[in-house]
């Protein structure tokens, strides 16, 4: 997980310096110079007036997404982008809540006029609600009155209001502070007394809800554990949906701050860090929901013959978890105010040096590609490629891994599968031997013969070895031996049976051999010395032509005794020398 999430963290480290210090931008209520016309509804004071008024009353009835336009009449350039959005709703209905302790606003008396001097709406003690024109035209509730807010309406709180008593429609944090006594609103430090009590008790609730949520996924994780037949599930960690908990204290942490109406600089760090816990739990959370689903397609891939679903089983839990942190490192963007189209803007412009920089890893995903499209190998396949050779243990989206066969893990770059040769031995149908069994010189022909006639009849009845293709005959006239050709295969799924029915196969040459008194010979020297006492005794010399009758007689002899093909020949007699 970290090893995703620590390139986010580095870039939102390097983006929070530049959002923090930003008190202007491109967002309502801003007084940032713009090229284009103000909108109509800002066009004047009456019309800033009446774009106010008509998008509260419409909350009212059931449309709250009109805060938003309610919003764009209000100067929030001092505060922070941070907590602009959620300030400025508060802001808003605070405004409203003046209005209605005022008077009844009347907007035929509000001037129309497209310039001139500030409209004043009414002056308090701690202030004035005005409307002036910023630089571009706009005419907006002024900065100054906008900060004093909190202040007026506390002014203002022993006031009725001119529309009625109904407060349905107003926000928690705004109902609520209208039943705090006032004792408790006294600031002794930094914030009011009540706003520290309520922080208190919102921090409470959140450790509650998490360890108490935390205990009830713990049970249930061990019932489930207990129940499941499977290996993987039961190896899970107990506390595998521990992020569950924490991030519901984020959010129960995120609406309790919302609630106590605090001020910008304490909604800043407060909200921020709220939000920054909530964004990490849930991702983390992703996480670990993404393991379980892993495992369970990792077992419904290992019921199947298939072994395609082997290979992309694994890339699955990959992927999503890269789609997590995405969204997660949007929702975090989004929370600190960086504008995430600019940003993906800006990483198209620096499109083409990323895609030099990233040619590697755009082949390494290619040859992934690749290898899944054409099934090359699967997972558990004996390969070979370039010098390395061993078991696939995993296919990635940049690597794969090769267990050798001397237990070292080997990770090749998909790329190279692309263009290198790969000798899968995992896709073999028959595993082959071929060797050369080496019978002494003074074996004879028969029992070579025998010999070989009975190791094709061991080849016939052993229940793994090939019956139609196999080749056992006299091969070779070696230096020290008569060597036979063993040429035969066996039928195996796989490598392990593959060597015990080998194992079993050549120890019954070795019984065989012994049976039919069979020596197997080794490289050896023999020493003749010859005298002339014990010099064979040899008869006269023939001439060529009845040395070739000679030869060609016993060789049909041999033939016809070996084969039964042919006449015996009538003995050769030669001429007296």
């Amino acid at each position: 997980m970290w090893r995703l999430l620590l390139p986010m963290l580095l870039l939102l480290s390097s983006l929070s310096p530049a959002v923090l210090g930003q008190e202007n931008g491109p967002v309502q209520g801003d007084t940032e110079t713009r090229t284009e016309p103000p909108p109509e509804t800002l066009i004047s004071p009456r019309a800033t007036m009446e774009t106010f008024l008509h998008a509260m009353n419409d909350i009212k009835r059931g449309e709250p997404q009109r805060i938003d336009d309610a919003v764009t009449t209000l100067d929030l350039s001092a505060i922070s982008p941070l907590v602009r959005r959620e300030r400025g709703r508060d802001l808003a209905w605070m405004l409203l809540e003046v209005m209605d302790r005022t008077r009844l606003v009347d907007t035929r008396k509000i001037p129309a006029a497209r310039t001139g001097d500030p409209y004043l709406f009414a002056r308090y003690e701690n202030g004035s609600i005005r409307i002036g024109r910023m630089e571009d035209g706009r005419w907006l509730f002024a900065r100054e009155g906008i900060q004093r807010l909190p202040l007026i309406l506390d002014e203002l709180s022993q006031a009725k209001r001119i529309n009625g008593t109904d407060t349905e429609y107003l926000p928690w944090n705004l109902r609520l502070r209208q039943q705090i006594p006032e004792r408790f609103k006294q600031k002794d430090f930094l914030l009011e007394n009540w706003q520290w009590l309520g922080i208190f008790i919102i921090i409470l609730l959140g450790v509650v809800a998490d360890k108490l949520l935390s205990l009830v996924l713990r049970s249930l994780v061990r019932h489930w554990k207990r129940r499941s037949g499977s290996s993987e599930f039961r190896a899970l960690s107990d506390q595998v949906l521990r992020p569950l908990g924490l991030m519901l204290m984020a959010v129960i942490w995120w609406i309790g701050i919302t609630l106590l109406g605090l001020g910008e600089e304490s909604l800043l760090v407060l909200l921020l860090a709220v939000k920054f816990l909530a964004s990490l739990s849930g991702v983390w959370a992703a996480y670990r929901l993404v393991d379980i689903v892993a495992i369970y397609l990792l077992r419904r891939a290992s019921l199947t013959e298939s072994k395609l679903d082997d290979a992309l089983v694994p890339l699955i839990p990959r992927s999503l978890k890269i789609f997590v942190t995405v969204i997660g490192f949007v929702f975090i963007a989004d929370n600190v105010n960086v504008d995430v189209s600019s940003l993906l803007a800006g990483l198209g412009l620096g499109g083409l040096a990323f895609a030099l920089a990233a040619k590697d890893m755009v082949q390494n995903l290619f040859g992934s590609v690749t290898v899944l499209m054409d099934r090359t190998f699967s997972v558990g396949d004996w390969i070979i490629i370039g010098g390395v050779e061993g078991s696939v243990e995993r296919i990635g989206f940049r690597s794969t891994r090769i267990r050798t066969f001397y237990n070292s893990l080997v990770t090749v770059p998909n790329s190279k599968f692309i263009t290198a040769d790969v000798d899968n031995m995992g896709e073999r149908r028959y595993r082959r031997l071929s060797c050369k069994l080496s019978l002494t010189y003074d074996t004879p022909p028969d029992r070579i013969e025998a010999f070989c006639e009975g190791v094709r009849e061991l080849i016939r009845q052993h229940p793994y070895m090939r019956k139609d293709y196999y080749q056992v005959y006299l091969n070779e006239f070696a230096a020290s031996s008569l060597n036979v050709l063993l040429y035969v295969f066996w039928e195996t799924p796989e490598w392990n049976t593959e060597l015990r029915e080998r194992h079993r196969f050549m120890l019954d040459i070795l019984r065989l051999a012994k049976r039919l008194g069979v020596e197997f010979a080794f490289p050896t020297q023999t020493l003749y010395m010859r005298s002339e006492e014990t010099a064979p005794q040899t008869g006269q010399p023939l001439a060529q032509t009845c040395a070739f009758d000679l030869g060609r007689q016993e060789a049909v002899a041999v033939v016809a005794e070996s084969t039964g093909i042919g006449v015996k020949p009538p003995p050769v007699t030669f001429p007296p020398v």
